[in-house]
């Protein structure tokens, strides 16, 4: 009889180097999302820029850039959020990938 040396491997874990790398999944993402107000009208929110951003002068360059009004509001659970008027979610997200704030990766476009 031939004796078969087998190891199985006890505990796993497939994600371990995945956590510790910078895979795209384990990056921080940036949330682009539209909220809808009275009827045409609509809201375009940034959420989840690093905290070492000035959110004024990102906003006073999409302000320019766009020709729309905004404004930074401060969540108490979500942090600082940019809200931009109109539906300027392609828009924004092009800017953060030219002006290098974020790649394309991380930027998350919601809405309908």
């Amino acid at each position: 009889m031939v004796e078969i040396d087998i190891q199985v491997p006890l505990a796993y874990d497939p994600f371990a180097e995945a956590q510790d790398s910078e895979a795209p999944g384990t990056k921080e993402y940036i949330h682009v999302r539209i909220q809808q107000r009275n009827g045409k009208k609509s809201l375009t929110t940034v959420q989840g820029l690093k905290k070492e951003y000035s959110y004024e002068k990102i906003l006073k360059d999409l302000k320019k850039d766009f020709c729309c009004n905004g404004n930074v509001v401060q969540d108490k659970v979500l942090g600082k959020i940019i809200q931009l008027q109109g539906d300027q979610r392609k828009k924004v997200s092009q800017f953060l990938a030219q002006t290098g704030i974020a790649k394309k990766e991380q930027i998350k476009i919601h809405g309908f």
